[in-house]
């Protein structure tokens, strides 16, 4: 019998061969250059995940318990109508989880480890850290349980927008014209994972692209600027410990050392970076550090023409 369970891992299976395939015919096209040991490092989260799954916990779940419990409909995904707004519903709870997740560092602790190769390819899509369900991400979609949504309904639609977006994740696709006006394309998600300062923190869309058209988060990908892959902090561990919770201990020695609540909260709700003592490096502060630099610099080259003029 054909069951969902089956479907699943029929899906898994899929994913997991193609990312493989790609890795290869890569690898044979850039010999020396590609990376065997990010892909190791994806396989290792992806199964660890799946073993951390067992674990009958999430930070969301009470939330969503409490949503369904005090809905306030009930809704039926019946209709072609119904399953539209769903979608718009999801996508849109998304974007926010997905922008909190770059500029709350709590979430970012977790989401990190996404952004963390080095090299962009299909096994990137499924390294998403093992601490995703502790940390409670799901809660950004409870206000659709609120509205009567079924909690498993609203996981499946996440883990369908998750399964688009693995093939995003490929370098080798060209931009594709007016598509990229309304989906997520990878030449927009090639954007969204570069650490190049003109790309930071920018395209946060699953399927579509319209909310960060609309919030203002879209940024075109620039021939003239190569996506550069990675954290700005580039991650060079190949030990999956380090990988998966240098962030949080990082954080939570933050906190521990904080010499207020509200600098420890901070620490918890604030952009990476952020600090108390304006000693911030988060995106904003890295961008007017770069545009303080070119005044300068552009200060330095009109005084030498000027004295050039003088002499």
């Amino acid at each position: 019998m054909f069951t969902l369970g089956r479907l699943t891992l029929y899906v898994a299976a899929l994913v997991l061969i193609a990312s493989l395939v790609e890795a290869w015919v890569l690898s044979r096209k850039r010999p020396g250059e590609f990376d065997w040991g990010e892909v190791g490092l994806s396989l290792v989260d992806l199964f660890g995940r799946k073993l951390l799954s067992l674990i009958p916990f999430s930070l969301a779940a009470p939330l969503f318990a409490f949503a369904w419990d005090h809905r306030l409909f009930i809704v039926t995904i019946h209709s072609g109508l119904a399953v539209l707004l769903l979608f718009l519903g999801q996508e849109l709870c998304y974007y926010w989880y997905h922008r909190s997740a770059h500029r709350m560092r709590f979430f970012w602790a977790t989401h990190s480890v996404h952004h963390s190769p080095n090299q962009l390819t299909l096994s990137s899509a499924y390294r998403l850290g093992w601490t995703g369900k502790l940390a409670g991400a799901a809660m950004f979609f409870t206000p659709l349980v609120w509205l009567g949504v079924q909690p498993k309904v609203v996981l499946a639609a996440f883990s369908i927008n998750l399964l688009y977006q693995f093939w995003i994740h490929a370098t080798w696709i060209p931009r594709l014209g007016w598509l990229e006006y309304v989906l997520n394309t990878p030449s927009a998600h090639r954007v969204h994972h570069a650490s190049n300062l003109e790309y930071l923190d920018a395209n946060y869309g699953g399927v579509l692209i319209i909310f960060d058209r609309l919030f203002g988060t879209y940024t075109r990908e620039q021939d003239d600027n190569p996506c550069r892959y990675g954290l700005v902090a580039p991650v060079r561990t190949r030990n999956p410990l380090v990988l998966e919770f240098q962030q949080w201990i990082e954080l939570g020695r933050d906190v521990l050392s904080a010499k207020t609540p509200w600098a420890a909260l901070g620490y918890l709700v604030r952009p990476p970076g952020w600090r108390p003592d304006g000693a911030s490096q988060s995106t904003e502060d890295l961008r007017r550090e770069a545009q303080c630099r070119e005044t300068e610099m552009a200060g330095i080259g009109h005084g030498l023409l000027d004295s050039k003029a003088r002499n």
